[in-house]
């Protein structure tokens, strides 16, 4: 197992270094889109990201997509959705000629995440929470930060129900998997977060460890796996450890946010790693026992005393407890 990192936004050379000084072996991040960009990520710019991160002693392990923009249409079923799955095939083929093994995507078709972004945490630390009560009368399509509501047309406002929302995601895996396998590239599929059944009158329905079983056999492929996200799957009120075990002895675990929170699905704030209600030693023996050895990553700062904008002293902080954590286990 390895100390990984996404989370970065903008590279710099700032970062890198930061991260490469910590340990880091591996990064998961995007390329800066340019204006004349079209909807995908070319190759170009997709090596030029791998030559820069390589440079710095890393290696570019994975790339997502952050454009709401670019997903939105195969997520609701959309009229020109076709046109965004053309393009994701073109970023999964220039991703495989470039050498970048892992795409990781989402169903977060409204991308609504918390409810506060301000809630108070160990010594004062600034957390982001989430409220079931606080959004059971959002306005249908209701979205968040980064969701351009304008675009979608008014003839497709309407409640999406789960049934639509699992026939988009399979429509979207039929046409993506064949690419990603003659590509060389793992799709990695990460939970809805929130976990809960609707926001705004659209379903989420990657919220429950049967959904991810239902999910990686559309189209059964070594290809085809997850971004175990250990925050979402406590929200889900899941027994962290035995998924592991479950979808790890099947090697479906292609990425892991190694992240802990407290309370419930309906209402929960994330936790320092070390602050939360998941036993974070016991779920990496199991990370080790069904022999995963891919990328352990810390994911949703908390906002701490003096840090920057980007949060270098968490990211230090959440690390170093995954470092520690790896070399406990290592150790026996």
């Amino acid at each position: 197992m390895k100390l990984g990192m996404d989370n970065i936004g903008r590279v710099t050379d700032d970062k890198l270094r930061f991260l490469q000084q910590l340990g880091v072996e591996g990064v998961m991040a995007e390329p800066e889109i340019q204006p004349d960009n079209k909807g995908y990520y070319r190759f170009t710019d997709l090596v030029n990201l791998r030559t820069r991160v390589e440079a710095s002693g890393m290696k570019l392990e994975a790339v997502r997509v952050s454009k709401w923009e670019w997903d939105y249409k195969w997520m609701l079923g959309l009229p020109g959705r076709d046109e965004q799955i053309e393009h994701i095939q073109k970023t999964i083929r220039n991703m495989g000629a470039a050498g970048i093994p892992l795409f990781a995507y989402n169903v977060h078709a409204l991308r609504f995440y918390r409810t506060s972004w301000h809630t108070p945490g160990r010594g004062g630390a600034l957390a982001s929470s989430f409220n079931t009560d606080l959004i059971k009368d959002a306005p249908l399509m209701a979205g968040g930060p980064g969701t351009d509501m304008s675009l979608i047309p008014t003839s497709h406002r309407q409640p999406i129900s789960d049934k639509q929302m699992w026939d988009n995601l399979t429509y979207f895996v039929k046409a993506v998997v064949p690419v990603a396998e003659e590509a060389g590239v793992k799709l990695g599929l990460h939970p809805d977060d929130p976990p809960i059944p609707s926001i705004g009158g659209v379903a989420r329905i990657m919220r429950s460890p049967d959904a991810f079983q239902r999910a990686i056999e559309i189209v059964p492929s070594k290809n085809v796996g997850l971004c175990f996200c250990q925050g979402c799957f406590t929200e889900m009120g899941a027994n962290v450890v035995e998924e592991i075990r479950y979808f790890g002895s099947r090697g479906k675990i292609f990425w892991v946010h190694f992240r802990n929170i407290r309370g419930t699905t309906n209402k929960f704030t994330e936790s320092f790693p070390d602050d939360g209600q998941m036993d974070m030693l016991e779920a990496m023996k199991a990370y080790k026992e069904v022999g995963y050895e891919g990328y352990l990553v810390p994911d949703h700062r908390l906002k701490i005393e003096g840090d920057t904008e980007w949060g270098h002293r968490y990211w230090a902080f959440a690390l170093g407890c995954i470092r520690g954590l790896l070399q406990t286990v290592a150790s026996g």
